[in-house]
């Protein structure tokens, strides 16, 4: 288990997270170009077998760390078994997701581990002296950098939906290491009494592959229906710029922009979205971007792939037919 490139696998109640089989698929690509072995770490409660479900996206071992205290989610649990882990086996790199959690726990574990971290990437590859180079935004996503990390582990989340996921291969297998957690009591300064998730039929806003958003322009919340039905047709999610937030037309948990949620799903359609800096930096990394507003000078249009200039309460109920027509 020595050495190799690590991805630390997000799951809940065994479901793993799309950006964690982005991180095997890449990181596979990764392994094969340094000659590493791919290790997927998985941390949980009762999560035997869940080997089954990484294995096939190009590890070569899966190194299950089954602990009660790791049931749900905490700082202090997660770190310190992982801490001890990656110390004692001394991984090249460690690869985990841009996501909440990922977010909060990366940076802990590079303190732990003494080294630095590049973060929320949306690109890696190998350089001319056999290193990982990593690409990140900066300047709210006006322009890029290439992080080059010397010292080891290297430590790095990588923003859901940069990479695709690869086809499983079912007749892979992997070696399965279990692992004692070894956490350490003094870490376990947060108890989770409950976990409250929020039900619904729609995509998860960081993982979908598709995001239709309103802004300003919706007039008031009780006109997203015409975007949610939209959305419904494609198995789109739906999200909302900060004027549309702070004006209480939705809730925090939709707002995409620098102070809320950054996505780079294939498709984002932007509806009454004047394009602020906040908002930009928060989605420009889509894949292909359409807007559609009235104001021929919006700066939304500045970066958009496909621009229609007219009122939205037209235009989504026409796309949401032609839709229709595509998914029959």
């Amino acid at each position: 288990m020595a050495n190799g490139i690590w991805v630390v696998v997000e799951q809940t109640d065994g479901k793993i997270r799309k950006v964690s089989l982005e991180l095997l698929s890449q990181g596979r690509i990764l392994a094969d170009g340094l000659g590493d072995p791919l290790v997927a770490v998985v941390l949980g409660k009762g999560i035997a077998g869940m080997e089954a479900g990484v294995a096939p996206y190009g590890a070569d071992k899966v190194v299950l760390i089954d602990d009660e205290e790791l049931e749900t989610y905490t700082t202090g649990a997660y770190t310190s078994a992982l801490y001890k882990l990656i110390e004692r086996e001394k991984p090249n790199v460690v690869l985990i997701g841009n996501t909440a959690i990922g977010k909060d726990l990366a940076p802990r574990l590079a303190q732990r581990l003494g080294v630095g971290m590049a973060s929320d990437c949306v690109g890696v590859a190998p350089d001319d002296a056999n290193l990982l180079s990593f690409r990140r935004p900066i300047y709210g996503g006006k322009a890029f950098t290439q992080v080059l990390l010397t010292e080891r582990p290297i430590v790095a989340t990588i923003r859901p939906n940069t990479f695709p996921v690869a086809e499983p291969d079912a007749s892979r297998q992997a070696e399965v290491v279990n692992e004692a957690a070894g956490i350490d009591p003094a870490d376990l300064w947060a108890i989770v009494k409950d976990v409250a998730f929020a039900v619904s039929e729609r995509p998860e806003l960081i993982e979908a592959e598709i995001i239709i958003s309103g802004g300003r322009g919706m007039k008031g919340p009780e006109n997203y229906t015409i975007i949610e039905e939209c959305a419904d047709v494609v198995g789109a999610a739906v999200g909302a710029s900060r004027a549309a937030v702070d004006a209480g037309w939705r809730e925090e948990k939709f707002q995409v922009g620098q102070t809320g949620k950054t996505v780079s799903p294939t498709l984002y359609i932007a509806c009454g979205i004047s394009g602020a800096i906040q908002h930009l930096a928060g989605m420009s990394s889509s894949k292909v971007i359409v807007a559609i507003n009235t104001d021929p000078e919006a700066n939304i249009f500045t970066i958009a792939d496909y621009g229609i200039v007219g009122d939205l309460f037209e235009i989504v109920p026409l796309l949401t037919e032609e839709f229709k027509k595509l998914v029959a």
